[in-house]
């Protein structure tokens, strides 16, 4: 009996064994992989926010301290353009109807917008002073941008015209529009989150998280949820989009710039100055942190495009002579 015991739980631990083996090998997997780094020549000073041209394959780069724009070919995995003499460019947004690209510039508080084929310049609109995040609106067609002391902006990029702004307590930092016309917006120095009605510009809902402070990141996650990265304690907190109220949190990494939602995943990625990008897993509703992946310090801000299933991170150019890059990862599995 025991001898017949014995032969049959042997293969059975070896087949335990080996599904432990296969299951550690996993959760050591790192989320994200580096896939290449592309340079970004004669770069120095601060990288701001990315954006994509899926139809060219350009990635657009704002180089704030370097007062320029880089065009990367994904193809080539270089520089093929620069955009120059722009005054501290923090938001950049490639808007598909209209060709254009925008660039939204903190120093002079314009938002100058180009042909995305020529890169000439199409207008400029004074907006007034730190000229910051921008978004497309709904329509697929405006271009939302936060600014100011206070202030979203409603801009059509084919008329080169103002449509209609949205006064706000404070400087506005990220924020997301929704397909019914609703403007999510973190204004980190009024400690809360403004939502407003982009059809209307009123204010419509005002959301407070006593505790914590400096929420710079957002993104659209699964249905219904705001995902917002406070950095004051470093928090990534899971929002429910109708009521405000929290859903989960979880521990984040230092001085988070940027998060994106990957849907086919259920993950979420944030990028950190702290040499960071950090990875929460929302299988099921609930968060689970992933490996973090080192970066280069002061690696803020980065672009996640899930028709390219890819994450660019900017790095800006090091003490000791290397070069500004932007690094891309690929996700994993």
């Amino acid at each position: 009996m025991f001898a017949a015991l014995q032969s049959w739980f042997g293969p059975l631990a070896i087949i335990l064994t080996l599904a432990s083996m296969l299951s550690a090998q996993a959760d050591d997997t790192p989320p994200l992989v580096p896939e290449a780094t592309i340079v970004l020549p004669h770069t120095s000073g601060r990288i701001d926010h990315l954006a994509i041209d899926l139809a060219r394959k350009h990635l657009f780069v704002a180089e704030l301290g370097n007062g320029s724009v880089d065009v990367v070919d994904l193809a080539a995995r270089q520089v093929v353009h620069r955009l120059t003499g722009l005054r501290e460019p923090q938001g950049v947004l490639y808007a598909p109807s209209a060709d254009r690209l925008a660039v939204a510039s903190a120093g002079d508080g314009t938002l100058r917008l180009f042909s995305a084929d020529t890169f000439a310049v199409l207008g400029i609109i004074g907006l007034g002073d730190d000229a910051d995040n921008l978004r497309l609106a709904p329509d697929g067609h405006d271009v939302v941008v936060g600014y100011g002391d206070g202030g979203l902006a409603v801009i059509d990029p084919a008329q080169r015209t103002m449509r209609r702004r949205i006064v706000l307590p404070a400087h506005p930092e990220s924020f997301q529009v929704t397909q019914d016309n609703r403007a999510f917006i973190n204004v980190p120095d009024a400690r809360r989150i403004e939502v407003a009605d982009l059809n209307t510009g009123k204010i419509v809902a005002t959301w407070s998280f006593p505790g914590l402070s400096g929420n710079f990141p957002m993104a659209l996650g699964e249905d219904g949820i705001l995902a917002v990265v406070f950095r004051t304690p470093s928090a990534f907190v899971r929002i429910d989009r109708t009521s405000g109220h929290e859903v989960s949190r979880s521990r984040a990494c230092d001085d988070a710039d940027d998060v994106f939602f990957d849907s086919r995943r259920q993950r979420y990625y944030v990028s950190c100055g702290a040499e960071a990008v950090d990875t929460f897993d929302v299988t099921g509703g609930r968060i689970k942190a992933l490996a973090s992946v080192q970066t280069a310090g002061g690696a803020r801000t980065s672009l996640f495009v899930p028709e390219l299933d890819r994450l660019f991170v900017a790095e800006r150019a090091g003490l000791f002579g290397s070069d500004a890059s932007i690094r891309v990862m690929r996700p994993m599995p």
